[in-house]
């Protein structure tokens, strides 16, 4: 239950937070304004006298956005993937001297630093990246694109850095439904921003890290309680302070950190922890993995479900590979696909430890949708119905 309070307190809050350009400043709105994160952030638009335009639909947001040229929008993690997943392919496209410069423009927003901390050589190889290659990118979502809002899910790192020395920062923000939602956001100017992390709280919340490095929240922000449930909010409350189900850690900067979530977080047969997002997020990059779920909660080892990036296979395929058939069902049971995703896998394993890396993984022969039950209208994944979908998989993962 959220009373008029909790939401205007964090709108006004929140507020301070807000980047201003100078002349009409556009938002370019497409999440469900049901869900409260997208809903705060409008009133906090409204409060700050933007102009606000709702996408005809999330596949219309390129359209929409070279029509309205937003300086600013709101975004989720899976959309950025989806959208820099693109921009990587059209680059594989590319040819001779264009491909080499994309990718070392790529290759040089890897390593982005905010604040010129890279130093002034760095900062005039950024200049002509942007000249030549970055341009275009924010042409593509209309050009004045200058900060993007991302919240309802973890974001990679990577992406942080690489849509930041485009020119397009991405502001990670941390919040839950039952603290109306924002605890804390990022912010470039005033030196509030830190790549990996969600900015620093916003005024009057206090984020006190328990014992076990749970996140505890305090504020005018925190819920009224579950409706009709006292059991259940005398759960999760310990005075004034909210417990939030998520891990995290505050730097010397007072910067805050979320390193997982309790509830996601699992323990092997053998005793070891698995932090999923954690791989996920990593595994993600991969240009053939479009959607990846690690599972094994009391099972003697990590493993996972991944929904194959269907389009780029699909031309990589026809490109690498000649007979191999191209509907989804085919291609998830390509011995040729299975073997690459393996490659991939086994790629990026190399950055976790040996109890925590993936040893065995299915392909889904469908996509991962909304409509399909296997995402929220955030485009967070629902566990438990993904597993419950693809049982005879996770079957033949540990059972057979």
């Amino acid at each position: 239950m959220l009373s008029h309070w909790n939401i205007t307190s964090n709108a006004l809050d929140s507020s301070p937070r807000v980047p201003h350009v100078e002349g009409e400043n556009r938002i370019l709105s497409f999440l469900p304004i049901c869900h409260v994160f997208e809903r705060v952030l409008i009133y906090v638009y409204q409060y700050a006298g933007m102009s606000i335009y709702y996408a005809e639909g999330i596949d219309k947001i390129g359209d929409n956005a070279k029509e309205i040229k937003p300086n600013l929008m709101s975004v989720v993690p899976r959309l950025l993937e989806k959208v820099f997943d693109k921009i990587m392919h059209k680059g594989e496209e590319l040819s001779g001297i264009k491909k080499g410069l994309f990718f070392w423009a790529v290759r040089l927003a890897e390593r982005w630093e905010p604040y010129g901390a890279n130093g002034g050589w760095y900062e005039f190889q950024l200049k002509i990246a942007n000249k030549l290659i970055f341009s275009k990118w924010r042409d593509a979502l209309g050009g004045n694109l200058s900060t993007m809002v991302s919240g309802s899910a973890a974001l990679q790192p990577r992406l942080a850095r690489i849509f930041g020395a485009a020119g397009m920062q991405i502001m990670e923000g941390y919040g839950l439904t039952e603290t109306s939602p924002v605890v804390a956001v990022g912010m470039y100017k005033d030196n509030y921003y830190k790549v990996g992390t969600v900015g620093k709280p916003i005024d009057n919340v206090e984020v006190k890290i328990a014992d076990d490095g749970e996140l505890l929240i305090k504020g005018p922000n925190v819920m009224m309680g579950y409706y009709k449930d006292p059991v259940k909010t005398a759960e999760v409350m310990t005075g004034d302070f909210f417990h939030t189900g998520d891990k995290g850690e505050i730097d010397a900067d007072g910067f805050l950190k979320i390193t997982g979530r309790k509830k996601e977080m699992f323990k092997t047969s053998g005793g070891k922890y698995v932090i999923p997002p954690l791989l996920e997020n990593d595994m993600k990059q991969s240009l053939f993995i479009e959607q990846i779920m690690v599972v094994g909660e009391g099972e003697k080892m990590p493993a996972a479900l991944i929904q194959p990036n269907f389009d780029f296979i699909r031309d990589w395929i026809d490109f690498k590979q000649n007979g191999v058939g191209k509907t989804d069902t085919e291609i998830a049971n390509s011995e040729i696909v299975i073997n690459r995703i393996q490659e991939e896998i086994d790629k990026y394993n190399k950055h976790f430890g040996k109890w925590e890396q993936i040893k065995r993984f299915e392909l889904t022969p469908d996509v991962w949708s909304i409509e399909g039950g296997h995402l929220t209208p955030t485009m967070k994944m629902k566990r438990a119905i993904i597993v419950g979908i693809y049982q005879d998989l996770y079957d033949k993962i540990y059972r057979v």
